[in-house]
């Protein structure tokens, strides 16, 4: 959605949009002049848009919710690749490398998981933990399900994987940063299947390569906009610390594809349309 394509929303109340490019102000306030005044974003988060901007021009925003399974399926995986070494065995395993030097993993029950965010797909990741018999702590600023919640600083004084759940706001903006990283344990890991800028790239990058970390397994990156989603094969990445990142074998990144299943993308295109009619019979009722 850009001002380029705004006249093809012209007539409608309400618009429903993805999260892969960043909708500008400009165009939100293209969208209000051509008479929108309901955004459904088919995601969880709204960073991809100004909401107190679309509000000031009478446009109200609205998420969605969908299956928690797909991302919490996708956590667990990424802390199994990074505790068993996967990038490596992989690249060495296609060019006929076939020796275990330095990729003896880990056993998850031998392992304390620290699981910051404790909502629909932090409590998801914790039930599924649950099942490897390791020890699970969490911190959320409001505990609403079944854990041994801890304040943050001994959670990361504590784990050997730190994994991300968090929603990205002015608190949580670079929650993991050089301080907090410091404070975690020697050769711990990072798992980020959350927002980008909840860890500070340049610190985690730093720790990584100091060998402070252990590791880190991400979804999502700080300033993946117009790179993730995008086949960028031919052209320079211009992200420093994409290319330090992709360097190290214990860094292993994926394009924010966590919650890309099929059940995910039903449940976010059935719940977008439910919050556009719920919002004309709203707007019906006066």
């Amino acid at each position: 959605m850009s001002e380029v394509n705004v006249e093809l929303a012209s007539g409608n109340r309400c618009i429903s949009v993805g999260h892969k490019t960043r909708i500008m102000n400009s165009t939100l306030l293209a969208l209000s002049q051509v008479g929108v005044k309901y955004i459904s974003t088919r995601s969880i988060g709204y960073n991809h848009l100004d909401v107190a901007y679309a509000k000031s021009v009478g446009i109200f925003v609205e998420n969605v919710i969908y299956s928690p399974d797909s991302v919490a399926d996708y956590t667990l995986m990424l802390m199994l690749m990074a505790l068993r070494h996967a990038k490596s065995v992989i690249r060495r395993a296609e060019v006929h490398d076939y020796r275990l030097n330095e990729v003896r993993g880990r056993e998850l029950r031998d392992l304390t998981v620290g699981v910051i965010g404790t909502g629909r797909i932090g409590a998801a990741v914790m039930d599924r933990l649950r099942g490897f018999g390791c020890r699970i702590i969490a911190n959320d600023v409001f505990p609403t399900t079944r854990a041994d919640y801890v304040p943050l600083v001994e959670l990361l004084r504590r784990s050997d994987i730190v994994t991300l759940h968090t929603p990205l706001n002015a608190d949580t903006h670079h929650l993991l940063d050089r301080q907090h990283i410091e404070q975690m344990k020697h050769g711990a890991f990072v798992v980020n299947t959350g927002r980008g800028s909840l860890v500070d790239t340049e610190a985690l990058v730093r720790a990584l390569e100091s060998g402070k970390l252990g590791g880190a397994a991400l979804d999502v990156l700080e300033g993946e906009e117009g790179i993730f989603y995008a086949d960028r094969r031919s052209e320079p990445i211009e992200s420093k610390s994409l290319l330090r990142l992709h360097e190290l074998s214990n860094v292993f990144i994926s394009p924010h594809t966590a919650y890309y299943t099929d059940r995910a993308l039903s449940d976010t295109v059935e719940n977008s349309i439910t919050n556009c009619l719920k919002f004309e019979s709203r707007s019906q009722r006066g």
